[in-house]
C-alpha cells in the first residue's frame, strides 16, 4: 500500500509541475487526476496536498531565476540592483488584489467552483479567448517588450487578472498571461511576469495551509508530501525551460485547442459517468 501511494505522489507530482507553468490549470488537472487515482489519506490532507505540493513548482522558479531575481547579487551594477528592486515591486503590486481575494474568499471559491462542470467550463472558455486573442495579435507588435517596460499600473491589472485564476481550471499561468498579452506584453514577458507572480502569492498560499493543517503528519503522509514537492520541483525546471524555449517560436493557440478539447472530454465524462 505505501509503495502505491508512493508512485501515486510521483505521478501527481509530475501532473502539477507540467501544468502549473504550461496555461492548462494545474488545479483542474489535480482535481480531474484525483478523481481516477485517488490518494488514501484523508481529505483534509489531500486537500493540503494539493497546495502545499506547489512550492515544489515554486522552488523552480527561484531555482532557475535566482540571478535574475536577487538585489543583492555582487555581479550587478547599481543600475541593475535598482532595477531588480523594481521587478520585486511590480511583483508585489501584481499579487495584492489576488491574495486579499483569496484570504476572505477562498473557502467559499473552493465550496462554489471545485467540481467537473465548473473546470470543463473554464478549460473551454480560456481555450478560445487564447485562440482568438492570438488570432488578434497576429499582426501587432508588442508595446511592451522587455521587464523594464511594464509599469507599475500594468502590473496591478495583470494582477486583477490572477483573480480569475482562484476559480479552478482557469489556470494562474494562463489568466496571468492573457492579461499580459491582453495589455499589450510580448509573450515573452507575459510568461516571465506569470512566473515570478507565482512566487509570493504560492509560497504564502503553501505556507497558510501547511500552518492550518499542522505539522503532525504520518510517516506516510510525511512521504507522500515530500516525494510529490521534489517531483514538482524536478518537472517544473523541465517545464519552464520547454515553455521559454517553445514560445520563442510558437503562439499560445495549440494550449488553447489542448484546453478546448480536454474541457469537451471532462464534460462528456461529468454527463455520462459522473
Amino acid at each position: 500500500m505505501v509503495f502505491y501511494e508512493i508512485l501515486k505522489a510521483v505521478f501527481l507530482g509530475i501532473v502539477q509541475g507540467i501544468t502549473e507553468w504550461l496555461p492548462i490549470s494545474s488545479t483542474g488537472h489535480m482535481i480531474l487526476v484525483d478523481q481516477f487515482l485517488q490518494l488514501q489519506v484523508t481529505p483534509d490532507f489531500r486537500d493540503m496536498f494539493f497546495v502545499v505540493i506547489q512550492f515544489g513548482s515554486i522552488l523552480a522558479v527561484i531555482f532557475l531565476y535566482f540571478h535574475k531575481l536577487n538585489p543583492f547579487s555582487p555581479k550587478k551594477t547599481a543600475l541593475e540592483k535598482k532595477e531588480t528592486l523594481s521587478l520585486w515591486g511590480k511583483v508585489i503590486v501584481g499579487v495584492i488584489p489576488a491574495g486579499i481575494v483569496g484570504l476572505l474568499f477562498n473557502d467559499q471559491i473552493h465550496d462554489l467552483f471545485y467540481n467537473y462542470i465548473d473546470v470543463a467550463i473554464a478549460l473551454i472558455v480560456y481555450g478560445i479567448l487564447f485562440i482568438v486573442l492570438e488570432n488578434r495579435n497576429k499582426n501587432r507588435t508588442p508595446k511592451i517588450q522587455t521587464l523594464k517596460d511594464l509599469t507599475y499600473g500594468a502590473a496591478i491589472m495583470i494582477g486583477m487578472f490572477q483573480i480569475l485564476a482562484l476559480i479552478p481550471g482557469t489556470s494562474r499561468s494562463g489568466s496571468t498571461i492573457l492579461g499580459a498579452i491582453l495589455l499589450g506584453c510580448s509573450r515573452y514577458v507575459a510568461a516571465e511576469y506569470s512566473f515570478f507572480l507565482a512566487v509570493p502569492i504560492m509560497l504564502g498560499a503553501s505556507g497558510l495551509e501547511m500552518l492550518k493543517f499542522g505539522f503532525v503528519l504520518t510517516g506516510l503522509e510525511w512521504g507522500i508530501l515530500l516525494v510529490g514537492t521534489i517531483v514538482a520541483f524536478l518537472v517544473s525546471v523541465l517545464a519552464i525551460k520547454f515553455l521559454m524555449s517553445y514560445i520563442k517560436k510558437h503562439d499560445f493557440k495549440a494550449f488553447g485547442y489542448y484546453r478546448i478539447i480536454l474541457g469537451i472530454i471532462v464534460l462528456l465524462y461529468a454527463f455520462l459517468f459522473a
